[in-house]
């Protein structure tokens, strides 16, 4: 045991003592400012700022579609980039949005649709992943659906074939 001791010894005092160049004179001063001006930017964020953050579609008719447009401004300091726009259902689709970098001061937009299914008072998140400070933003559609008067009828007319007597 006193040889294992003696041994992990002398290997920490080795591992100490061959270390002796001064780590501060490695730094490279450009580096350093190169690093300073990389930090100054990443402080700068876009911001993203929707016309409306929702959008009520009022009263509709179960299974009646409806689209909506939201547009966003980037208010920020940087470009703004949106990664993904998903929404919480798949009765609910967001298309038509752009990939691209948009440029501090610019709008754009994107559509989404609403199936129209579901009863009395729904309401729908869509989610955004974008490059702002927090990394997600959201708007929401809201409706009151109201059964479909034509249901019942169109129910009651299947047609199973001739009767046989």
């Amino acid at each position: 045991m006193k040889k294992v001791l003696i041994l992990l010894s002398a290997v920490c005092l080795i591992s100490l003592t061959s270390c002796k160049q001064n780590a501060a004179a490695k730094i490279d001063a450009s580096n350093v400012t190169a690093a300073a001006e990389r930090d100054a930017k990443s402080d700068k964020l876009p911001v993203i700022t929707f016309d409306k953050k929702e959008h009520d579609f009022g009263q509709i008719v179960s299974g009646t579609p409806q689209e909506t447009v939201f547009t966003y401004t980037n208010t920020g300091e940087a470009p703004l980039v949106i990664t993904d726009i998903k929404s919480t259902c798949g009765c609910t689709v967001p298309k038509d949005w752009s990939r691209e970098p948009l440029a501090v001061g610019a709008s754009d937009k994107f559509t989404v649709k609403f199936n129209g299914k579901g009863a009395n008072k729904t309401s729908k998140v869509i989610n955004i992943t974008a490059n702002t400070a927090s990394g997600k933003e959201s708007v929401k559609i809201s409706a009151f659906i109201t059964p479909d008067p034509n249901a019942a009828a169109k129910g009651a007319n299947t047609n199973l074939g001739p009767v046989i007597k």
